[in-house]
């Protein structure tokens, strides 16, 4: 495919190219100061790339029929910019809530870590070539890697980066071998070109559903959905706290970008096939997740659980995309992702805030803390009630928006399991807000401080809860447009 190169390609890819420039930065400020002035490093990060939004909703936006860019290489839609924003907005709250953070808030290399990871998923939602996809993933991932051990004198933290980087290496070799196939049937690498090359082609049914079923293999490490879920509990445990929030909200979200993408492009024809691996994916994913959840002591682990059992909801509206008459399906996914993502981060925000002060992520350490700072406590009701989906947050909303693309498309019985696990999950939400609010501790009388770069952070993320919650019809309409670029 050749796509011949036009002016509008370098505004298509401004903050790509913005955020390459604020690395830089970074990278020069890290070099230059001495670490007793590099505290401000967060704040440049987070403002930088607060800068980078702005910039791309005033002449990013794609305007008219999705087009191909970059020899083919990339996507200009909605879909990709909506989730380009959406990684821009996680970053830059991750930033904030690491500047307080011992043994991370002054390290430049940290940050430029940050930005890298980031820069692959904005790629990842935009890839329209078996070969940018793999090489958005990977830059995606080899930071992750990096980050999920960057407390190298912490043993829980380096186990956490080694066995994410064993087991990412893993999958993604598998969904290398899957891409491959894809190119040995068909002779091109184009998202858009592989469907009607393999139909031309005549490919049997085993050969399409055989590299399908290698290809999920790294989407569902990514989005941590069953039976690849295994490394998310000990990574999250381990990774320092905001990098653990990073990882469950934005690398999920560009994980989910790239399947519904991959999905609807390349597989179209086996859509009934699947939609039914999807659906039991779904089934598997949440009932696990909460399943688990039950039993856990640490709060880390408790809402790396609770992430997979997220993971199972957003893929019932990826099971009903794959039903004929869905109207609702990837609008239900893009609208739950961009919810979660604020959600999930103001959880992991107030769960590092504590964190820095007990020094313990045991849920019994949360004991008393509604007396030691009702705010953090509030952040906490906000964000548990929200993921559990309780009105008038915004995950009951998104819950809602989800298990009604499922009832559309006659997935009742997807739907009801979906809201029995929302049950089982609001118990051990409950759970823990019982021991924030219910239970004594020694030290309730010493008051826990929040730093400026916390509250800030945890600030924007609450208002963003109520606000989806309450005043939902902007964002439903953003992510309807998103997800009408995939039709």
């Amino acid at each position: 495919m050749t796509i011949a190169f036009e002016p509008w390609m370098y505004v298509a890819v401004l903050p790509e190219i913005l955020l390459v420039v604020l690395t830089l930065v970074v990278l020069g400020l890290d070099l230059a100061l001495p670490e007793e002035r590099r505290g401000g490093l967060g704040w440049l990060t987070a403002g930088g790339l607060t800068a980078i939004i702005l910039v791309g909703f005033a002449v990013a936006m794609p305007a008219g029929e999705p087009r191909l860019m970059w020899g083919g290489m990339l996507r200009h839609d909605w879909l990709g910019f909506a989730f380009k924003l959406t990684a821009l907005f996680a970053a830059a709250a991750t930033s904030l809530l690491s500047m307080d953070l011992a043994q991370v808030g002054k390290r430049g290399e940290y940050y430029l870590l940050l930005l890298a990871s980031t820069l692959g998923m904005m790629l990842m939602g935009s890839a329209a070539d078996l070969v940018m996809l793999y090489l958005a993933i990977e830059t995606t991932s080899i930071p992750l890697y990096v980050l999920a051990g960057f407390l190298t004198r912490d043993d829980k933290s380096t186990e956490a980066g080694f066995k994410y980087l064993l087991f990412g290496a893993m999958t993604s070799a598998v969904m290398l071998y899957g891409f491959s196939l894809l190119y040995g049937f068909t002779g091109s690498t184009n998202l858009y070109e592989l469907a009607s090359l393999a139909q031309a082609g005549q490919l049997s049914l085993a050969s399409v559903f055989g590299s399908l079923l290698l290809v999920l293999v790294g989407f569902a490490f990514k989005i941590s959905a069953v039976p690849l879920q295994f490394w998310a509990p000990d990574v999250y445990e381990g990774a320092p706290t905001p990098v653990a929030g990073f990882l469950s909200t934005a690398s999920k979200a560009a994980g989910f970008a790239v399947l519904v993408r991959v999905l609807m492009a390349v597989f179209p024809g086996i859509q009934p096939y699947w939609g039914a691996v999807i659906s039991a994916l779904a089934v598997a994913t949440m009932t696990l997740g909460n399943f688990f959840a039950l039993s856990q002591k640490n709060i880390k682990r408790l809402l790396a659980y609770s992430s997979i059992a997220h993971a199972g909801y957003a893929l019932i509206g990826v099971a009903a995309i794959s039903m004929p008459g869905s109207t609702l399906g990837a609008t239900s996914v893009v609208f739950y992702l961009i919810t979660y993502v604020v959600t999930n981060l103001a959880a992991f925000g107030a769960v590092a805030a504590v964190g820095r002060v007990t020094g313990s992520d045991e849920i019994a350490s949360y004991a008393g803390l509604s007396r030691r700072s009702p705010w953090l406590a509030l952040v906490l009701l906000v964000a548990l009630l929200s993921l559990s989906g309780m009105p008038p947050f915004g995950g009951f909303v998104v819950k809602f928006a989800v298990f009604a693309a499922a009832v559309e498309v006659n997935l009742i019985w997807l739907a009801v399991i979906g809201v029995l696990n929302s049950i089982i999950g609001l118990y051990y939400y409950l759970t823990v807000l019982k021991v924030v609010y219910l239970y004594r501790s020694e030290e309730e009388d010493k008051p826990m401080p929040v730093p400026g770069g916390y509250a800030l952070g945890l600030l924007v993320l609450c208002v963003g809860i109520l606000l989806i919650g309450t005043l939902f019809a902007p964002w439903f309409s953003f992510s309807s447009g998103a997800a009408a670029a995939l039709f």
